[in-house]
C-alpha cells in the first residue's frame, strides 16, 4: 500500500544500519574487512525474496554518499604532508590513473566486443583506489607515515582524474550521459580534453577554496558545538554541488574544503566543536562506507540476470573480470617502480625515491571501493554490455579489497616495512610538549604581577610539569617500583575516585532533588576527564610493549649535542646513587655524557639528573633505559 512506503523506507534504513553494526562487530575479532563481509551478506540477501532490494541509483552514490566520504577522509589528512609529498601524489593520482585506464582499456577492448572508448571508460572506472579503504588498511597494519600520506593523497585526488576521463570516454563513444556531472561538452578532441581537465582542476580547487573561506567566516561566529557540527555536515555538499554545476570537479572542491578546514580548525573552532565534529564524522563514515557495500551486494542477483540477458555468458564475463583484476594488480607496480626511480632523481626531497621494499608495499595497497562502483553505475543505459562492465567493476573491487587487505600485512612483515615506532612517537611527543609547555610558562611569567596569588601560580606550574612528565614516563623500564609510574598511580587512583563520584551522582539523580541540566553538565565534565584518562592508560600499555629504535632529531641542530660525547661510563651500576643514599625510588635513569653521573628523571621524587645539571652545568644527558638511545640538551631543550 502507498501509505506504507514511508514506514517501509524507515524499516529498510534501520535494518541496513543494524546489519552494518552487527556484521562489523562480528568481523572485528577475526580481522575480516567489514566491507567484504557486508558485500557477502548482501549477495546472500539478494537471493532471498523476503528481503527488500533497494535500487542504488547513481545520483544517490555520487551526490549523497561520495561527498561526505571524501570530506571525512580529507578531515583526517594533513595539508602539510600533502604539500611535502605533492610529486608522488600527483604522479599517482594523475599519471597512474591514466596509465591504468589505458592499460585496462586495451585489455577490455581485446576481450570484449565493445568500442575502445567504452573499454577506456571501464579503465577509468577501475583505475582509482579508494580513499577510505587505503587509509584504513595502511593505519591498521602500521605502514610508515610517508606511505600512508601518499596513499591518502593519491586516493583523495585520483577520483577527479578518473571521473573526467570517464566523462571524456562516454562523450567519445557518442553515448548520451544524462547523469549529473557527466554531461558531454561537445566533440572530443585534444583541446576539449585539456579544457575539461583544466576546468575540473582550477574550478574544483577554486570552488573549494571559496566555500572554505565562507565556512571559516561563519565558524568564527558560532559558539555552540552542535551548530558547528551541523555546519560541517553541509560543507561537502556546499562544495560539491556548485563545482559540478560549473562543470568543475566536485571531488577536488570537497577535498580542498576539507583539507583547509582541518588545517585551520585550531584557529577557527573551539576544542568542544573539534571533538564533536570528530566523533560525529567517525560515525557517519562508518555507516556510509559499509552500507554502500551491503546495498551493492543486495543487487548482485539482478546484476547476474542482466549479464545473462545482455548476450554474453556469465562465465565469460567473470573470466574477463578476473583478467581485468590481474591487469589492475600488475599495472600499479609497473608504474610505481620506474616512477619512484625517476622522481627520486629529478624531484629531490619532494620526489618518491624510496627503498624497493617500501615501493613494493605501496604498489600492493591499491584497494578499490565506493568510487569504482559508483562510477560503474553512471554508465548510460545504452552503453554496450553495460551489465557486464558493472560486474567487472564489482569483481575488481572485491578482488582488490579481499586480496590486498588480507595479504598486505604479511607482505609488510616479510619485507620488514614497519610503521612509526609508538615509543619513538612518545619520545618526540615529549620533546614537543616540553617546547610548548615552556612557551606557556614564559607567558605565565609575563602575566604574573605582585598581586597574583602565589598558590595559583604554583598550581599552574605543577600542572605544566606533570603534563611533560606523564609523557616521559611512558618510556623506558621501571625502577624499583616496577608496578607503575607516578602518573599511572595518579591515573589509577583518580579513576577509582571517579567511579565513586559517579555512583554518588547517580544516587542524587535518582532522588530527583537537583535539576537534570545541572547533573548533565557535571556528568559531561566527568566523561571528558575519564575518556582522557582511559586514552592515556591505553597508550601507556601499548608503549610498554614496544621496542624503541634510534630517534630522529626533533628540533634543529644543537652545538652541545654535536660536541658532547655520545655516552660515558656510569659511575653507579645499581641505579641512582642519590636516591639510594636518600632512601628514595626512581622511575627512569639518566646518565651525564660528560662525567658519567647517573641520576633519576624529573618524574622521580629526587629529580637528580636535573639537579646534577644545575650543579655541574654539564649540558647533555642520555637515557640509561634498556633499548633507548636518545639524548637531551638541558641548555637548548633539544632532543637528539
Amino acid at each position: 500500500m502507498t501509505d506504507n512506503v514511508p514506514v517501509n523506507l524507515a524499516l529498510t534504513l534501520a535494518a541496513v544500519a543494524v546489519t552494518v553494526i552487527v556484521v562489523a562487530r562480528l568481523c572485528a575479532p577475526f580481522g575480516i574487512p567489514s566491507p567484504i563481509a557486508l558485500l557477502g551478506v548482501g549477495i546472500v540477501g539478494s537471493y532471498l525474496p523476503i528481503i527488500p532490494h533497494p535500487e542504488l541509483e547513481p545520483d544517490i552514490v555520487l551526490l549523497g554518499l561520495l561527498p561526505p566520504l571524501l570530506y571525512a577522509a580529507a578531515l583526517n589528512t594533513s595539508l602539510i604532508d600533502i604539500r611535502a609529498n605533492r610529486v608522488p601524489i600527483l604522479g599517482l593520482s594523475v599519471g597512474l590513473v591514466l596509465f591504468t585506464a589505458l592499460g585496462v582499456g586495451l585489455v577490455a577492448w581485446a576481450l570484449l566486443p565493445i568500442p575502445f572508448a567504452v573499454a577506456f571508460a571501464l579503465g577509468a572506472i577501475v583505475a582509482p583506489p579508494d580513499a577510505v579503504a587505503a587509509t584504513a588498511v595502511a593505519r591498521t597494519i602500521g605502514l610508515p607515515r610517508r606511505v600512508t600520506t601518499i596513499l591518502e593523497g593519491e586516493s583523495l585526488l585520483n577520483d577527479a582524474t578518473a571521473l573526467v576521463s570517464l566523462r571524456t570516454a562516454i562523450a567519445a563513444a557518442g553515448l548520451s550521459a544524462n547523469v549529473h556531472g557527466f554531461a558531454s561538452h561537445g566533440p572530443v578532441s585534444f583541446g576539449s580534453v585539456t579544457r575539461d581537465f583544466g576546468l575540473a582542476v582550477v574550478g574544483g580547487v577554486g570552488t573549494g577554496w571559496v566555500v572554505y573561506l565562507l565556512i571559516a567566516f561563519i565558524r568564527k561566529h558560532l559558539e555552540e558545538a552542535s551548530a558547528d557540527t551541523a555546519l560541517s555536515f553541509v560543507a561537502p555538499f556546499a562544495s560539491y554541488l556548485p563545482a559540478e554545476m560549473l562543470g568543475a570537479s566536485g571531488v577536488l572542491a570537497v577535498v580542498t574544503t576539507g583539507l583547509f578546514l582541518a588545517h585551520n580548525a585550531p584557529r577557527i573552532q573551539s576544542a568542544s566543536s573539534r571533538l564533536s565534529e570528530r566523533v560525529n564524522w567517525a560515525s557517519v563514515t562508518f555507516l556510509l562506507e559499509n552500507a554502500v557495500f551491503l546495498l551493492i551486494g543486495l543487487q548482485f542477483a539482478q546484476t547476474l540476470r542482466d549479464v545473462t540477458e545482455s548476450g554474453i555468458s556469465l562465465t565469460r564475463a567473470v573470466l574477463v573480470g578476473l583478467v581485468v583484476l590481474l591487469a589492475v594488480l600488475v599495472l600499479r607496480p609497473l608504474w610505481l617502480f620506474p616512477f619512484s626511480w625517476v622522481s627520486g632523481r629529478l624531484g629531490g626531497a619532494g620526489g618518491m625515491s624510496a627503498p624497493a621494499p617500501l615501493v613494493a608495499v605501496t604498489s600492493w595497497a591499491g584497494m578499490r571501493g565506493v568510487v569504482t562502483l559508483a562510477a560503474a553505475l553512471t554508465l548510460p543505459a545504452e552503453t554496450p554490455l553495460r551489465p557486464t562492465l558493472i560486474l567487472i567493476a564489482l569483481v575488481v573491487t572485491v578482488g582488490t579489497l579481499g586480496l590486498m587487505s588480507s595479504t598486505l600485512p604479511a607482505l609488510a612483515r616479510r619485507l620488514d616495512v614497519r610503521g612509526p615506532d609508538p615509543r619513538e612517537d612518545a619520545l618526540q611527543e615529549a620533546s614537543v610538549v616540553q617546547f610548548t609547555t615552556g612557551a606557556g610558562l614564559r607567558a605565565l611569567d609575563a602575566e604574573v604581577t605582585p598581586d597574583t596569588d602565589d598558590v595559583v601560580v604554583a598550581d599552574l606550574r605543577s600542572q605544566a610539569e606533570q603534563r611533560v612528565n606523564r609523557i616521559w614516563e611512558r618510556l623506558g623500564a621501571l625502577g624499583p617500583r616496577d608496578d607503575e609510574t607516578p602518573s599511572e598511580t595518579r591515573r589509577r587512583l583518580r579513576l577509582a575516585m571517579m567511579r565513586a563520584e559517579r555512583e554518588e551522582l547517580l544516587r542524587i539523580r535518582d532522588e530527583d532533588d537537583v535539576d537534570h541540566d545541572i547533573l548533565k553538565t557535571i556528568m559531561a565534565a566527568m566523561d571528558a576527564e575519564e575518556a582522557a584518562l582511559a586514552w592515556g592508560q591505553e597508550r601507556a600499555s601499548t608503549l610498554r610493549q614496544a621496542e624503541l629504535r634510534a630517534p630522529d632529531q626533533v628540533a634543529g641542530a644543537c652545538e652541545h649535542l654535536e660536541t658532547e660525547p655520545d655516552c660515558a661510563v656510569p659511575n653507579e651500576a645499581e641505579g641512582c646513587p642519590d636516591c639510594l643514599r636518600e632512601g628514595l625510588t626512581w622511575v627512569h635513569l639518566r646518565i651525564c655524557v660528560h662525567c658519567g653521573n647517573v641520576g633519576c628523571c624529573d618524574s622521580s621524587v629526587g629529580k637528580h639528573a636535573s639537579k646534577h645539571f644545575r650543579d655541574s652545568t654539564h649540558p647533555v644527558m642520555r637515557s640509561l633505559e634498556p633499548g633507548e638511545a636518545w639524548r637531551w640538551c638541558f641548555v637548548d631543550e633539544v632532543l637528539g
